[in-house]
């Protein structure tokens, strides 16, 4: 199977190895070339960046991402959500007094 140029093997579809299951836990991290999802219970944080050529690797990239974001949305579609999470982390941080002051 050919490589990215991050030295990356494109990943194709749902082995059982790569099974992810969007807020399952805090542990799982999906990568796809040097993309990665980070399974959290309240929230994923993707990081990285991938390179989609147009050849067959770059087709079989394109279509793993397209299948984790569209289990991430049905798994949002499907539940009850609140309005936003409890400690969302584009808040405003907090004050706190030095202890050694």
């Amino acid at each position: 199977m050919a490589q990215d140029r991050h030295g990356s093997r494109p990943e194709t579809g749902d082995s059982g190895q790569d099974r992810f299951e969007p807020f399952a836990d805090d542990a799982t991290v999906r990568s796809v070339g040097a993309l990665s999802f980070e399974n959290g219970k309240d929230r994923i944080a993707v990081h990285g960046s991938i390179d989609l050529t147009r050849d067959k690797a770059g087709l079989a990239q394109a279509k793993h991402l397209r299948e984790t974001l569209a289990a991430i949305v049905k798994a949002l579609e499907t539940g009850d959500l609140p309005e936003a999470v409890a400690d969302s982390p584009d808040a405003a941080p907090t004050s706190v007094r030095n202890p050694f002051a």
